[in-house]
């Protein structure tokens, strides 16, 4: 009977190759089996060895060829089977990635688990865009939050607490859903003249970005035809953004606004 083999969840990071950890690279350098969702870049595809066995699991918006329990069951059974597993995630694979998920089954059925961390496209976004997260005067904090919701269900959010002015937040997944997003955040109390980013494709050679404001953001995004995957990052941090627009700037700096998000 072979050994149990041994599961490696690694976070790819936001997409360029140059931002993965020494230890994921070596990883996936030396891979023997890597299964792969559909956001790892095919720069990062490339430093697999030739003779890597790839599997892709990767999901879009509303389309899951493999669900998250068939991808589950193909972890679990090439670890049986002896195998060192490389489960190649974007970002973190424990921010809004499941690997937790995918770690409590593997060790429900005595397969080891390994977790290595990768830089998530928050910080990814922030660092390529020079827009901080925190910053002494615009922002104490910063909140993550997944925008993606199963079609037909509510965003259960606590939109009171999102609606923090003195927080930075960062809004994954949501660019199906950033007009109920941006509402919801103004009926809680948020500014709708609050600076919002969305960055799409982040730290990539197809990266884009889009400068507005909330009660504008869903209007924009859509005109732009901006696709995932859609970063929004809300706050007065975003007024630091070299290149700013004035007109951003201006509406910041007037009193705060009461009318509805035009969303």
């Amino acid at each position: 009977m072979k050994p149990i083999g041994k599961v490696f969840l690694v976070g790819a990071g936001p997409g360029d190759p140059g931002l993965l950890t020494l230890r994921a690279a070596r990883l996936i350098e030396n891979a023997e089996v890597i299964v792969h969702d559909r956001l790892v870049s095919p720069e990062i595809m490339a430093l697999a060895p030739p003779q890597a066995r790839l599997i892709p699991v990767g999901k879009a918006p509303r389309h899951h060829p493999v669900p998250q329990a068939r991808i589950n069951e193909i972890l679990i059974r090439l670890a049986l089977e002896g195998r060192t597993v490389l489960r190649l995630k974007g970002g973190d694979p424990f921010i809004f990635g499941r690997g937790s998920e995918e770690a409590a089954e593997l060790r429900d059925m005595g397969v080891p688990v390994e977790v290595v961390p990768g830089i998530t496209a928050a910080q990814g976004a922030a660092s390529a865009t020079g827009v901080p997260l925190t910053h002494r005067g615009l922002a104490t904090g910063v909140r993550y939050v997944t925008g993606h919701c199963r079609a037909g269900a509510d965003l259960a959010l606590d939109w009171e607490g999102l609606a923090d002015p003195d927080t930075t937040l960062v809004i994954y997944m949501g660019v199906a859903n950033i007009g109920r997003i941006a509402a919801a955040l103004h009926r809680a109390g948020l500014d709708a003249e609050t600076p919002v980013m969305a960055v799409a494709g982040t730290t990539t050679p197809q990266e884009r970005r889009l400068i507005s404001s909330l009660g504008r953001i869903a209007g924009e995004v859509s005109r732009a035809g901006l696709a995932g995957p859609v970063l929004f990052i809300a706050g007065r941090v975003v007024s630091l953004y070299p290149g700013c627009p004035a007109s951003v700037l201006a509406a910041l700096a007037a009193p705060a606004r009461t009318e509805p998000a035009h969303v």
